[in-house]
């Protein structure tokens, strides 16, 4: 089995906004880091446009909600990734450039090798997770550390 995960956030402002420049201007370096992980296996691609990544991947039919979906090998990739390269930087300002949401906005879950999974099979794992909490279907960070996967 392989990992899926999906982030979701609402930016500040339209993608062609100066307050969001920097985070648009880094989009194809952060992601182009991910794909070169070892352990990366898929991730949703956008309209291929340069510094677009693929934010045009709307939820609910709003330009500034924007979301991320990848697969990788193991959790330990993707923590890597996340948690030990320049990602983790962009990660900490997000509120520069993002709202802060209300509800849980981040998901992973299992999926069978060669998978790529939905942006709506994404969401209703989300949904899932926030209306059940973390569960085998359904999970985050502590759940995966306390299961020993990382």
């Amino acid at each position: 089995m392989h990992l899926a995960e999906l982030n979701i956030g609402r930016l500040i402002a339209p993608t062609d906004d100066p307050r969001v420049a920097e985070f648009m201007n880094n989009l194809d370096l952060i992601n182009g880091l991910g794909k070169r992980m070892p352990g990366f296996v898929w991730m949703m691609e956008g309209s291929g446009e340069p510094g677009k990544g693929n934010t045009d991947a709307h939820l609910d039919g709003d330009p500034q909600f924007v979301a991320n979906l990848s697969v990788w090998e193991t959790p330990a990739h993707l923590q890597t990734y996340v948690f030990d390269t320049l990602h983790a930087r962009f990660m900490n300002r997000s509120k520069e450039w993002f709202e802060t949401l209300v509800q849980m906005h981040f998901v992973m879950w299992w999926v069978p090798e060669g998978t790529q999974p939905t942006l709506d099979e994404a969401m209703a794992k989300l949904h899932h997770r926030q209306t059940h909490g973390d569960s085998e279907d359904a999970f985050g960070w502590d759940w995966v550390r306390a299961k020993g996967n990382t």
